[in-house]
């Protein structure tokens, strides 16, 4: 295969024209019949044993062209592509110009190649660092969270039911005189005020008592599931079999002793309010790490080939149905639950992917201007880090990955260390802060 030709045709995309001498032709063409011929039946012959002239005839002189040229685009293309020093991005989409035996074969190859990026000034970025201040009350919503999970459940029968407690009770729903499925219920444990029945239901079985029946009226919402229900309105027979409640430890040092590794409340608050400006700081810094790198992608303004997004994309979704596999779902299973097609969840993934391949052209170009590089030392660490996280040998890993690629990874990390660290952290205005602890707080709950 020769090259004819290589023209920048426009931005990171070039254009080769490439040839196949007539006799390396011939020589593909044959090697293609040779691979066909066992599969290849034609009367007055047995199969397999078809001379290649017969197939020719019959089936056009052509039938063997595209295999051939196939065969030497997959072991020769990769070489012209090296030689020019094309970094390319996707496969090279090929056009035949022209074929003959006599003369040979002129292909045109488009190429579509990495982009060239350009950055600057990813020293020194600012962005706003805040750490929400631990108030009293936060501690104490900690301290209360951790007498919840010591509550013990103690019967009631002194009273009638109340928002907050849990009831046992037995019902069934009606419309009309006609009881509806799915409406019937016995021993069911019910915690009034949980929401878990549709509006109206909880409120109006509390203010009874052990051993009562009675009817609750409620109304389906209008877009309650069951299509059939919706804005219906239905009697439930009920008959209340328990009423319990949770009753909260006291708080003291003896339930201290018993519920943490502490003796005395003061002790407990104070580390529950270490461990909390700890998760504030860590949250902080992690806030003005991302900040930094969405600040750094935005640099990023170079043409990118949205084939590079394509590709990223599709291989976050193929993490994701591993990790489906991996819970025993399959991808097509989820697809199925969820309304969605294969290509409505990849485009999903499509703005994190762009994010992901810019960030990642972009500490590609630092480590370069940088001058980073990865020791053999470094690389064998990495290689070592990932077999004993996996269990296996060094060996075993080197043959999964590649490892040049993994080299890569680490000068990618450099890279991003060096951008953090050079990074300046400047004070939240205050409205932003307010509003960033809404959000943590949102989360929280």
């Amino acid at each position: 295969m020769n090259l004819k030709s290589s023209t920048k045709t426009d931005v990171n995309m070039t254009e080769l024209v490439v040839e196949i001498d007539a006799e390396s032709f011939e020589k593909a063409i044959e090697a293609a019949y040779q691979r066909q011929r066992k599969n290849i039946s034609h009367p007055g012959f047995r199969k397999g044993k078809v001379p290649r002239a017969i197939c020719e005839r019959t089936y056009g002189e052509s039938v063997f062209y595209e295999d051939a040229i196939n065969a030497l685009l997959n072991t020769e293309l990769p070489n012209v592509i090296i030689e020019q020093k094309l970094d390319i991005v996707d496969t090279p989409k090929v056009e035949v110009e022209s074929v003959n035996k006599s003369e040979g074969v002129s292909l045109k190859v488009i190429c579509i190649t990495k982009p060239e990026i350009h950055i600057e000034n990813y020293k020194g970025i600012e962005a706003p660092r805040s750490v929400n201040e631990i108030t009293d009350e936060a501690v104490d919503q900690q301290i209360e969270a951790m007498r919840q999970r010591n509550a013990r459940v103690v019967s009631v029968d002194d009273r009638a039911a109340e928002m907050g407690d849990e009831v046992n009770i037995d019902f069934e729903g009606f419309f009309g005189d006609e009881a509806f499925e799915g409406g019937k219920g016995e021993s069911y444990q019910l915690k009034l005020g949980s929401g878990q029945f549709i509006p109206g239901f909880e409120e109006q079985v509390a203010g009874h008592n052990i051993g009562d029946d009675f009817e609750v009226k409620v109304a389906f919402p209008e877009d309650y599931h069951v299509k059939d229900y919706a804005g219906k309105e239905a009697v439930f027979k009920c008959h209340l079999n328990s009423i319990s409640r949770e009753e909260l430890p006291e708080l003291n040092d003896d339930f201290v002793k018993e519920a943490s590794e502490f003796d005395t409340v003061d002790e407990l608050k104070a580390d529950v309010r270490k461990k909390l400006e700890e998760n504030a700081n860590m949250a902080a810094g992690n806030a003005f790490e991302n900040a930094v790198t969405m600040k750094l992608i935005e640099m990023v303004n170079d043409p990118i080939p949205h084939c590079m997004f394509e590709h990223r994309a599709d291989s976050l979704l193929n993490q994701f149905a591993n990790q489906l596999k991996s819970q025993g779902v399959s991808l097509e299973l989820y697809l199925q639950y969820t309304g969605m097609d294969q290509d409505a969840l990849k485009a999903t993934y499509l703005e994190r992917a762009e994010n992901e391949v810019k960030l990642r052209l972009a500490l590609e170009k630092i480590a370069e201007l940088e001058s980073l590089t990865v020791t053999d030392e470094e690389l064998e660490e990495e290689v070592q880090r990932i077999a004993d996280e996996n269990k296996m040998t060094p060996d075993d890993v080197k043959k999964r990955i590649y490892v040049e690629d993994l080299r890569t990874d680490i000068l990618v990390t450099k890279a991003m260390n060096l951008v953090k660290e050079a990074a300046v952290a400047t004070e939240m205005p205050a409205e932003n802060a307010e509003e960033e602890t809404k959000e943590e707080e949102k989360t929280e709950a």
